[in-house]
């Protein structure tokens, strides 16, 4: 049995472990109320986007390489982790998807690349020879729509370019701050771009100088927002994981607490038996 030293120090150890994820579980906490306001105060831009592009592509009288689908020969993959750890599964989550995605839609590395937004995901796949067209770490925990402008316009560049003929998004979805579901979404072509069911769409528009013109400029916009909002809810996900990660610590350091107190009692209740039992042995001994 361990002494009743050893016993204290590890009591002590677990105590200021318990501190440092309690406090970890209050961070994570306020940046998630930030974090899910900023998610949330996007979805109007975002669908007022969403409304007028759908009703210049409705019209007819345009189009764009962004709307139209052709063969694919090469798929990338823009997948969005966290640049730290202690989230949970997180991160493991998004790139088990990916890989799995991977490993069951192509044969060669010629047919896909990956776009890594994330330390984890460019790590993971640095590590295991995938092919890494662009990469971004290094994102603030509130980040502003110039903090990802570059990446997210080479990625469309890259389509319009037909360097890609497609591009899939894989991020962590925030449900809330419990459920955080991994999420692919086919970014490019815009093929869905109608608004959800439910949603009517009251406003009417005149385009100048002409629809077209107006695709040309609005449509990368449009995908680069659809980027950043899923940037947004996936800073969102991650202070849930890391809050729900560092509670599920506190609770775990304060059963491993009480458990090496009662082991600790334990001890020094069977020393302090064995020093009366001398004790009493003692004073037989002497009185014999």
């Amino acid at each position: 049995m361990a002494s009743l030293r050893d016993i204290q120090s590890k009591i002590n150890s677990t105590k200021k472990t318990k501190q440092i994820t309690n406090a970890m579980q209050m961070v994570s906490a306020s940046k998630l109320t930030r974090a899910e306001q900023n998610a949330k105060a996007f979805v109007p831009y975002s669908e007022k986007m969403q409304e007028v592009v759908s009703q210049i592509a409705a019209s007819g009288d345009a189009t764009h390489p962004m709307l139209q689908t052709r063969a694919v020969k090469k798929t990338g993959y823009l997948v969005i982790t966290a640049d730290r750890g202690l989230a949970g599964g997180y991160n493991n989550n998004v790139i088990r998807e990916v890989y799995r995605t991977i490993q069951h839609q192509h044969t060669s590395t010629d047919e896909y690349t990956v776009i890594a937004a994330g330390r984890f995901g460019r790590d993971f796949f640095k590590k295991n020879n995938l092919p890494i067209a662009k990469e971004i770490i290094g994102l603030p925990d509130q980040p502003d729509f110039a903090d990802i402008k570059q990446i997210a316009s080479e990625a469309v560049e890259m389509f319009l370019e037909e360097e890609i003929d497609e591009l899939v998004l894989f991020y962590n979805h925030f449900n809330s701050a419990i459920s955080q579901e991994v999420t692919s979404q086919k970014l490019l072509p815009l093929t869905d771009i109608t608004p959800e069911s439910g949603r009517s769409v009251q406003s009417m528009y005149e385009f100048e100088p002409d629809a077209e013109g107006i695709l040309k400029v609005l449509l990368p916009q449009y995908a680069e927002s659809l980027i950043y909002g899923a940037l947004l809810d996936a800073k969102a996900s991650e202070h849930a994981a890391r809050m729900t990660a560092m509670r599920a610590a506190t609770d775990n350091a304060n059963e491993r607490i009480d458990d090496l107190t009662l082991t600790f009692n334990r001890a020094r209740q069977a020393a302090i038996t064995q020093e009366i039992s001398e004790i009493v042995g003692g004073a037989a001994a002497l009185q014999s």
